[in-house]
């Protein structure tokens, strides 16, 4: 989804090639549209905002910075409440599906966090909320939930999953709470799927994050991470530079870097608004009708994704009997 934009938001790219995301102080303008990208962003969510409050977000090279940044902001929060307590504090694990994107391996691995998959099985290829529910333990920092699966594009039921696991919160004492990797779906479920809760309308889901070079219609590399509240990101981890005179807060794990696909993403935002981003993620619905039944007819394929709430995403495979094996079988 990341073809040609218009030619009015190309120029515009090229005018701001020169310009550096991170000078706040030199470029206060960039400042100004990425944030307003994070507010409209966040509302579109529903994040809990009263008249005239910002939304607490911040724009990333992709959907993979923004999940390193998610994840940082659960473990140090964890961390911070087992040390008041009085207890252990370097084994934290997060429970996810294993259908994740490779993303996902990368920050256990360098931020050292177990990772708990649950399997997955033949004719079921996303988490299964209640196993996931079972394998978090008191040293879970988050659930990750994926709202639209690499493998087939399916939703995953973050509702069921936000209720199963109230219900564990209120038995152990816990808060456990959830992180939707919607880095396909954020921009599509909105507009398809309005009714379809999986945001902060649910109560555990404390941040979200989507790719902007993906249905947010931008050039890669472009992404954005969305708290629900202020309380949930540790002001420990947001760094104040001063180096042209004004106090700027910052919490990236990339310092410098273009300011294009900010502004390209504002463009797009303003440019299309809601009617035209329904209208496109419309269009790739109907375009994806026709390919799959076309698939269907060819009877060398069989579509595995389930269409409530994965139709815009699916991913043909080969049938079953064309395969030696599943390939989910051991995952």
């Amino acid at each position: 989804m990341d073809g040609g934009m218009e030619p009015e938001c190309n120029k515009l790219m090229m005018e701001s090639i020169n310009k550096n995301y991170v000078e706040m102080d030199e470029y206060p303008v960039t400042t100004e549209l990425q944030n307003r990208c994070v507010n409209m962003i966040a509302r579109l969510f529903h994040a809990p905002l009263g008249h005239g409050e910002a939304a607490v977000g911040v724009g990333t090279v992709g959907s993979s910075e923004a999940i390193m940044l998610a994840g940082l902001a659960f473990k140090r929060r964890w961390q911070n409440k087992r040390k008041a307590h009085g207890l252990p504090y370097d084994n934290p694990n997060i429970v996810t599906g294993a259908n994740i994107q490779v993303c996902w391996e990368k920050f256990a691995k360098y931020f050292e966090v177990e990772i708990k998959k649950v399997k997955l099985r033949e004719g079921y290829y996303v988490m299964d909320p209640e196993k996931a529910v079972k394998m978090v333990d008191e040293n879970t920092i988050f659930v990750a939930a994926i709202l639209g699966s690499t493998l087939t594009g399916e939703f995953e039921d973050v509702k069921l999953l936000n209720d199963l696991l109230v219900e564990k919160n209120n038995q152990t004492g816990w808060e456990t709470p959830i992180h939707v990797d919607a880095a396909s779906g954020g921009f599509i479920a909105p507009f398809l799927y309005p009714e379809l809760e999986w945001d902060f309308r649910l109560p555990l889901v404390k941040s979200i994050n989507v790719s902007g070079h993906k249905y947010g219609l931008v050039y890669a590399g472009i992404g954005w991470v969305v708290w629900r509240s202020k309380s949930d990101l540790p002001n420990e981890l947001i760094f104040h530079i001063n180096y042209l005179g004004a106090d700027q807060p910052t919490f990236t794990l990339n310092f410098s870097k273009g300011s294009s696909q900010v502004i390209a993403q504002y463009y797009q935002l303003i440019r299309l608004g809601f009617e035209g981003y329904r209208n496109v993620m419309d269009n790739c619905h109907q375009n994806m009708m026709i390919l799959r039944e076309g698939l269907e007819k060819t009877r060398h394929f069989s579509i595995i994704s389930k269409e409530n709430g994965s139709d815009g995403l699916f991913r043909p495979t080969r049938c079953p009997q064309m395969q030696n094996t599943s390939p989910f079988s051991e995952s």
